[in-house]
């Protein structure tokens, strides 16, 4: 069925040289960069150039102008590192050997404003897994239809609504590629951008934005980045989103590029889930309502700071520094959208310490051994103290419930 959608949408917009009759939502959207036919959009892959074509058509369609380096398109070549400490290399041409092509996708509104706002998205996964999968289970399409189909689909809404609104802003889009390899793209794109740098006025960067959970809770991450952000996000909060704030601009994804260019960045998230880097992040699991409510929000920020002039850049603390190094995992993936006091389990691995002690989704640790854990820190530093063999007692709260555990590490 997915198949047969994606096919039905790309007929719409063949050559898109005659005005697409239909009008294409962001379900649409999804449902074709997520299809099987993409397999699963790795970079420098001929599903990634089918998922870079499909965007400049949509791109065309909403009549944005090009501005890559070859219409929409701003091509890179890069040699991957084989050392998952070290940076990809960027090179000139396709010569060299294992040199891989990304492309990113770049479109613009003139509205002969003096300021630029980039709104980004990363359009490139894992294709049939590889070292980021998460699936221990063979090869399999990884359709990355949360990541990051779902943050396309809404930069292709607000492109939409921005182009039709009387805002005073000229808007940047841009689908970037590379981002699974280390944020690549945004990287090449901000040291090259195709508009002048210092016309940028901020940046919204959309990453795994369509798995809105039923406490409407959404992380925001570069809040700290400019001394507007934090008043204007929640003064527009008229969703009634659940607000997780966090004042870095440095990250695991592309606004951290332009957040070391100087520029301010705010970066939305709904939070991971059992099919992060998973075969299993498919279209149909998505909350389209949820992100309909994100592109609601996100249209009143920019309106809101329509008006507000060059915003004050703001250096933040890397809150990845603080994080302490562990020797052992308790084999769960916290709730980073959690808000209450503790740590919320999001998920169990198979076979780990968690799970042979019973514990489950949705419980709340509260206390491991003598430590208090009242958030995701105090957590990490109780579990920065164990080491392989030890044994502990974990508190934890279910359904209103504190319960003691034994796990052993």
């Amino acid at each position: 069925m997915r198949t047969l959608i994606g096919c039905f949408i790309a007929l719409l917009l063949i050559g898109c040289k005659t005005e697409v009759q239909n009008p294409i939502g962001m379900k649409e959207d999804v449902v074709y960069l997520a299809s099987d036919s993409l397999e699963g959009r790795q970079t420098g892959t001929p599903g990634e150039m089918k998922a870079a074509r499909y965007i400049a058509e949509r791109f065309e369609q909403l009549k944005l102008t090009p501005k890559g380096t070859d219409g929409y398109f701003q091509e890179f070549a890069f040699k991957p590192s084989s050392n998952p400490h070290e940076q990809a290399e960027f090179s000139d041409s396709l010569s060299a050997d294992g040199t891989i092509m990304g492309r990113n996708v770049v479109g613009f509104i003139d509205k002969e404003a003096n300021y630029r706002v980039a709104i980004g998205a990363h359009y490139d996964h894992l294709g049939y897994g590889g070292d980021g999968s998460l699936y221990r289970e063979g090869q399999a399409i990884h359709n990355g239809a949360d990541d990051n189909a779902s943050g396309v689909a809404l930069m292709l809404n607000l492109a939409k609504r921005l182009a039709d609104s009387t805002s005073n802003t000229n808007f940047v889009f841009i689908a970037f590629s590379g981002e699974e390899m280390g944020l690549l793209g945004s990287n090449y794109f901000i040291k090259n951008s195709t508009i002048p740098k210092e016309s940028y006025n901020y940046m919204i960067n959309l990453d795994m934005v369509g798995r809105l959970n039923e406490e409407n809770a959404i992380a925001v991450h570069g809040v700290g980045t400019s001394p507007l952000f934090k008043q204007t996000l929640f003064a527009n909060n008229e969703q009634g989103l659940t607000i997780k704030e966090h004042e870095s601009g440095i990250g695991p994804s592309d606004f951290t590029s332009f957040y070391l260019a100087d520029i301010p960045v705010l970066s939305f998230f709904t939070g991971q889930h059992e099919d992060y880097h998973k075969p299993g992040d498919d279209s149909e699991k998505l909350n389209y309502e949820g992100m309909q409510r994100i592109a609601d929000y996100i249209v009143n920020i920019v309106q809101d700071l329509d008006d507000d002039g060059k915003l004050a850049f703001r250096k933040t603390k890397d809150e990845s520094e603080a994080v302490p190094r562990f020797k052992v995992g308790l084999g769960v993936v916290p709730d980073y959208l959690y808000t209450g006091e503790g740590m919320r389990i999001d998920g169990i691995s198979e076979d780990k310490p968690a799970q042979k002690a019973g514990l489950q989704k949705g419980d709340i640790v509260k206390r491991m051994d003598t430590m208090k854990v009242t958030t995701m820190m105090t957590y990490m530093k109780a579990l920065s103290t164990f080491k392989e063999g030890d044994k502990t007692t974990v508190t934890i709260e279910r359904n209103g419930a504190l319960l003691e555990v034994d796990v052993q590490f």
